[in-house]
């Protein structure tokens, strides 16, 4: 990331740029901040933007093969394409002989490190990976935006802000802005706060149906259930985040077992270090074999579900009942 803004600062720029991986936001700002640099007002003769799977190779090789008109460079981006995951041999060949004056930036959910395309980029160019970002540098992008507005905020509710808004810096970004209009008069953002105005993401809603159900408080994890079918979610969707939860749960017993710290597992499961050290008050109410069980039932009952010999709003409520028995 610093090495794009090192390119903006110097006005050096590189024919090809990759950004790719699970921050989303992160990537859209990177991306906007090359196409200010590069084609400040998005003068659509020299500038072309192509997405989806369907992207055709051809295509984009002969409008790179334009001339830019009246300007000095010609910049095309193209967005969630897939061509670093199958062969794009015609564009991983093209990379060997691009125009001088062209600039072509890819932006990527997932790539394929051994993909043709990937590689000829990162000779071409630069290959910039967007992963979720950690709790410590979360906070102090907060603590950056909340600061500009003259706000100030408790470590523990800073914490609590990121348990209901989740990792997802775009998804943050809304919540805070939401959070700021409704705290106008006040220097001190508080948990109450937070509750009135932030909506919880699915994932906390569905941890904290796998703590009830752990803690075998059947009433309060049927009832969060309830709450997600009212709210619209689909059971199917429910099941799988429950079944992803109760893995993550697993992955934690076996790395906690064999020795391995909370920040250390926190950084193999891609999430906070707060949300492994809750994790951890939970894998006490189970063994490996255990949750080895339930991941393992979750997996039946799903396939259960897609071959109809289960209906899916009842196979969320069995698998409730059964674990918090």
């Amino acid at each position: 990331m610093r090495n794009i803004r090192d390119d903006i600062k110097n006005g050096t720029f590189r024919q090809t740029y990759l950004l790719y991986g699970e921050e989303e936001y992160l990537k859209s700002q990177y991306r906007d901040l090359l196409l200010k640099a590069l084609v400040p007002d998005r003068d659509s003769m020299n500038y072309n933007h192509y997405a989806g799977k369907d992207v055709d190779e051809g295509a984009i090789i002969s409008q790179a093969e334009t001339m830019p008109f009246f300007a000095d460079r010609r910049v095309i981006v193209i967005e969630d394409s897939g061509l670093f995951k199958k062969k794009s041999e015609k564009l991983a060949d093209y990379m060997a002989e691009l125009p001088d004056y062209l600039v072509m930036i890819f932006v990527e959910s997932e790539v394929d490190k051994r993909n043709r395309l990937f590689k000829a980029v990162g000779k071409s160019g630069r290959t910039v990976v967007f992963d979720t970002q950690n709790e410590e540098t979360l906070t102090r992008w907060i603590l950056q935006r909340m600061g500009k507005e003259g706000k100030k905020i408790t470590r523990n509710d800073m914490q609590h802000f990121l348990e209901v808004t989740g990792t997802d810096m775009a998804n943050i970004n809304s919540e805070l802005e939401k959070l700021l209009a409704y705290t106008m008069d006040s220097d001190v953002i508080t948990g109450e706060d937070i509750d009135a105005v932030c909506a919880p993401q699915i994932s906390n809603k569905i941890f904290e149906m796998v703590r009830a159900v752990a803690e075998h408080r059947q009433k309060e994890a049927l009832d969060y259930y309830y709450d997600l079918l009212a709210l619209k979610e689909p059971p199917m969707r429910i099941l799988y985040f429950l079944a992803k939860e109760f893995n993550m749960l697993l992955v934690v017993k076996t790395m906690a077992v064999a020795g391995f710290a909370n920040r250390e597992i926190a950084s193999k499961i891609g999430r906070p270090p707060f949300v492994v050290s809750k994790s951890m008050g939970l894998i006490r109410n189970y063994t490996s074999a255990q949750l080895e069980n339930i991941v393992r039932d979750f997996t039946d009952m799903e396939e259960a579900v897609k071959t109809g010999r289960m209906t899916d709003t009842v196979s969320v409520e069995m698998m409730i009942v059964k674990y918090s028995a």
